[in-house]
């Protein structure tokens, strides 16, 4: 599944990410592939990718993708899944033990490295204590860090925390994040969600995190390869529609997680309401926890037989898809566990072209989409079904404007932008690093 680097020379400068990598369906995996192919751009000549071991990613009941549908990796980057330290008496931290030691290694050879984690927990918290121990070891240590709050760390972790009254927990969390060279997070929402949570420990606990966060934290969009979208191989884009019996915008597409808080039960109530998606086929695609619920409700719609689930799309299969639909739903909503902080999927739809984009104002949605989709409130399969009609009515010249508007807003993120921000943040950081070590 990945090539391996070159090792014609020693590494001069190399990144680390620490992830939950491929083959697991997350926008922020995709993230990290993105952001590991633009180092190379810019000039770093080792990129290594830290997670966890397959056997383990199953265990947990993480959706995953099909292995022979994750594409390679360029020479240069290589994943690493270092396998657990101890036996069966250590229950999860064997594979925490074997992810900070594979990153003390990497962070003492006297290579100068930038080392960024994305999920707060546990991912920020090994590579903080990787650094400690690192230091303490008294071998050359050249490491800058970049934390990533990318959402579900605070939803599903500090919130948590804090609604529970576990301080130790959030306080941990916190520590970690504000030890990082250069804090980011992944919208100005998650940013202002770090700070609110901040701020409820500081007055239970009379703690100073907020303050911190409020000065350090800034905001670091996900990174998207816009190329994989804007460039499209026209047979290849056939052949997709062609082996999975779909034809060009005779299809309305949702393309993400199946969980709760992505709403495809009120998609579904919605389409099948819908006027003009009487002679089109919903396409689920994906994978996730609600999987069987939601082949339960779509058995028992009155639309049951223009109904598709898909768990198998790949990488390459994705921008045709996107391309090839009449509209694109994501009608997320906010749930205790899960709140959608950006909306990586409607980034790449905007991209890809193809029907217009219908979602919720939910999260950091708005940060994604801006002013470029229909936007319907949370859990309203009346509205789902009127937008579907709205933008299934538009005249073509319409589509085209909107098509052609969203794709420039979405160029914004795309990866060698974002990673070049970064890259800004990160020299002043490595200096400051260097003067106080």
């Amino acid at each position: 599944m990945n090539r391996r680097p070159r090792r014609d020379l020693p590494p001069r400068r190399r990144l680390v990410l620490v992830v939950r990598a491929d083959p697991v369906i997350c926008g922020h995996s995709g993230e990290a592939r993105n952001l590991a192919e633009a180092a190379l751009l810019r000039g770093f000549t080792e990129v290594r990718i830290i997670t966890w071991p397959l056997d383990r990613l199953v265990e947990t009941g993480l959706p995953l993708k099909p292995l022979d549908g994750v594409s390679p990796y360029s020479v240069g980057i290589e994943v690493e899944r270092p396998a657990p330290v101890g036996d069966y008496k250590v229950p999860d931290g064997r594979y925490l033990a074997g992810l900070v030691g594979r990153l003390v290694e990497l962070f003492t050879d006297g290579v100068p490295t930038v080392a960024m984690s994305l999920y707060l927990s546990p991912h920020t918290v090994a590579v903080s204590d990787a650094v400690r121990v690192a230091r303490a070891t008294g071998l050359p240590v050249d490491v800058t860090t970049v934390a990533e709050a990318v959402g579900s760390d605070v939803t599903n972790v500090v919130r948590s925390c804090v609604a529970e009254g576990r301080f130790g927990a959030a306080a941990h969390v916190l520590t970690a994040y504000l030890s990082a060279d250069v804090p980011v997070a992944v919208s100005a929402y998650t940013r202002d969600l770090v700070i609110a949570s901040a701020e409820a420990v500081d007055a239970a606990h009379g703690t100073r995190f907020a303050p911190q966060c409020r000065e350090r934290v800034a905001i670091s969009y996900p990174a998207v390869n816009t190329a994989d979208y804007l460039d499209p191989d026209l047979d290849r884009f056939a052949a997709t529609l062609q082996r999975r019996g779909l034809h060009r915008n005779g299809y309305v597409l949702f393309l993400s997680r199946l969980a709760h808080a992505k709403g495809v039960d009120e998609l579904i109530a919605g389409f099948a309401a819908s006027e003009r998606c009487r002679g089109l086929t919903l396409v689920v695609a994906g994978n996730g926890p609600e999987a069987e619920h939601l082949h339960r409700v779509a058995a028992a719609s009155p639309a049951a037989d223009r109904i598709r689930f898909l768990d198998d799309v790949d990488d390459d299969e994705k921008p045709d898809l996107m391309a090839g639909c009449a509209a694109f739903v994501l009608p997320s909503k906010p749930r205790p566990e899960f709140v959608e902080t950006f909306g990586i999927a409607l980034v790449e739809k905007m991209l890809a072209g193809g029907g217009p984009v219908i979602t919720t104002d939910t999260g950091g949605i708005g940060e994604a989409v801006g002013e470029h989709a229909l936007v319907v409130p949370v859990e309203d399969p009346a509205a789902i079904a009127a937008a579907l009609d709205e933008a299934l009515g538009l005249p073509e010249h319409e589509r085209e404007a909107l098509e052609l508007r969203a794709r420039d807003h979405a160029l914004q993120f795309d990866r060698l932008r974002v990673f070049d921000l970064l890259l800004a943040r990160v020299a002043p950081a490595r200096v400051a690093a260097l003067a106080g070590g």
